[in-house]
């Protein structure tokens, strides 16, 4: 019989050859199972919305949690990001459709040329000055020198202190700093800031668990105040308005239905923000009936005075908004027959 060691030798060398090849099929198939078994599956039309975990942007969780929840004809997906600039990005680049962010980037954006348009404004009223527990203040002015934190240098909250530094005559004389706003709390109670203005439920952590104490709610010092409001590109609502409309419309509903079932709706807003329930229901209660859900339509005198307020800071350039405003859709906006979750999606 002749010699086989070289059909021996060969076989052998082969053999780590196949055990990979093996390993990379097994790899490949345990990925596309992952896909399979925890990707959404989704057939109806969607819009994807971009969000920060505020109350200001309460209609988010809801919205996606009730078209999860109750069969539709579209989709609403709340997508949480870590700061409003990765938010604009990715509505300026079309992965999301649409944008609940703060106010004063929209201006930014449509003086940027995006074709950006304002459609909807979030709740109002749910945004709060604190200041540490052993901080002698009890008005604006008694910041004079010291370190206050602001969501971002494009935020309402940002231009009010501007604003407020202006009318108690200390211009100048506070030293506004940025911060995310989960790390706000710690950081007063870490002595790192002596106060910070925040949209809710940032503020109730300090103000619950009594690491800090209250200075102001805004609506006692800018009752028009908008935090953040929703945004979608023009070219969306050409190619698709009776969705824009059901996501206005819902996104109106939902703050209606919220305003008489608080309970619910914070346990709904907390799986989605990671917060704990009760803190959130403190942020919608506390004082009782402060969030304001009903004044939802977008003013082009509101933001034109936005845009004037962002010059004066060095924040835009010119108060031209042109086109930015497009209200027809929260006028149109049917709040009738709302009672069950079910209620809040208002379909095309």
């Amino acid at each position: 019989m002749p010699f086989k060691a070289p059909e021996l030798l060969t076989s052998w060398r082969s053999y780590p050859v196949r055990i990979a090849s093996l390993a990379f099929t097994w790899l490949i198939v345990i990925a596309v199972l992952h896909l399979t078994l925890n990707t959404e599956r989704e057939a109806r039309p969607l819009i994807k919305m971009g969000y920060m975990p505020v109350v200001t942007n309460l209609a988010a969780p809801l919205l996606d949690a009730a078209s999860l929840e109750f069969p539709s004809t579209l989709r609403f997906k709340a997508i949480k990001f870590a700061s409003f600039a990765e938010m604009a990005e990715a509505l300026r680049n079309r992965e999301i459709e649409a944008a609940f962010i703060i106010a004063p980037l929209s201006v930014v954006l449509h003086q940027q040329g995006e074709d950006v348009r304002v459609v909807y404004i979030g709740n109002r009223h749910e945004s709060t000055m604190v200041v540490r527990k052993d901080l002698t203040a009890s008005s604006f002015a008694d910041l004079s020198g010291r370190t206050v934190a602001v969501p971002m240098r494009y935020s309402g909250h940002h231009i009010a202190i501007r604003k407020l530094s202006t009318e108690a005559g200390i211009e100048n004389q506070i030293h506004i700093v940025e911060m995310n706003p989960p790390d706000m709390a710690s950081a007063l109670a870490a002595g790192s800031l002596d106060a910070y203005f925040v949209g809710e439920p940032f503020a109730a952590q300090t103000l619950k668990h009594g690491t800090g104490k209250l200075l102001f709610y805004v609506e006692s010092v800018w009752p028009g105040f908008i935090c953040n409001l929703l945004l979608v590109k023009q070219s969306y609502i050409d190619a698709h308005p009776d969705r824009v409309q059901a996501l206005v419309e819902s996104a109106a509903r939902s703050g209606i239905w919220a305003q008489e079932n608080v309970a619910q709706a914070a346990r709904i807003a907390s799986k989605y923000w990671g917060q704990p329930v009760d803190l959130v229901e403190y942020a919608l209660t506390t004082p009782d009936h402060r969030i304001v859900y009903d004044r939802f339509v977008p003013s082009e005198t509101e933001l034109r005075e936005l845009a004037k307020m962002m010059v004066t800071c060095g924040l835009a350039e010119k108060e031209a908004i042109g086109d930015l405003v497009v209200d027809r859709f929260a006028k149109q906006a049917d709040l009738t027959h709302i009672q069950g979750f079910d209620s809040i999606l208002s379909l095309p």
